[in-house]
């Protein structure tokens, strides 16, 4: 099943507003070279999810924004911590 195809732009909007908050960089015990994660501010995020719902029905951005939820989760991964449950 692809992604958009099980996530409503609704539920992408909230994954990705949820990611953003719990966001924080930091490195992993083990040494392993991960990505960093970034934390945006409040502010930001609350503008990213307006922009998100403006967003038209079927708009390619959708389906890129989920992309970006699962890097954001797989780099909190092998940084060694997750942000819960969405």
């Amino acid at each position: 099943m692809r992604v958009k195809e099980c996530l409503r732009p609704g539920l992408i909007a909230l994954a990705t507003v949820t990611t953003l908050l719990s966001a924080c960089a930091r490195v992993g015990s083990d040494h392993r070279a991960c990505p960093p994660v970034v934390a945006y501010p409040a502010e930001m995020q609350a503008r990213a999810a307006a922009e998100i719902e403006a967003l038209p029905p079927g708009a390619v951005l959708e389906s890129m924004l989920a992309d970006y939820h699962v890097l954001r989760r797989q780099a909190e991964a092998c940084q060694g911590h997750s942000s819960g449950p969405l």
